[in-house]
């Protein structure tokens, strides 16, 4: 945001060496956010792989997995750079349910009669 601000400055003639100045800024941090934001972001081959990774499995691999997939690959990464890396690229793995209904009630065989009939205290016993 400071930098953000003393590029407006220098750019309504204000020198750079004051405006750094005022808002406690380094010059030299300044010049490299300037470089920083022209050089076009680097492709990580870490990246590539564990994005390859990701899609292979189905998307449903977590940080865990995935550092031990890209370890069996002879990719050495701690977890909290996969997961870094995946925050950073948007990688969410989808879980899959892992209990299924069975139940259908659109069938076709015989449903026994409501023999109580909500009637819960019979005349005798066994005579429901």
């Amino acid at each position: 945001m400071s930098y953000r601000l003393v590029h407006q400055l220098q750019q309504k003639a204000v020198p750079v060496q004051h405006s750094c100045r005022v808002l406690d800024v380094s010059r030299s941090g300044y010049y490299a956010a300037q470089y920083r934001a022209r050089r076009p972001a680097a492709v990580c081959a870490t990246t590539v792989q564990l994005q390859s990774v990701f899609e292979a499995n189905g998307r449903c691999y977590g940080s865990r997995r995935l550092q031990g997939a890209l370890k069996t690959q002879g990719i050495r990464i701690g977890r909290c750079r996969v997961r870094r890396l995946m925050r950073d690229h948007q990688l969410k793995p989808v879980w899959k349910r892992k209990f299924v209904h069975t139940t259908d009630s659109r069938h076709n065989l015989p449903v026994f009669d409501n023999v109580l009939n909500r009637q819960f205290e019979p005349a005798a016993p066994n005579r429901a």
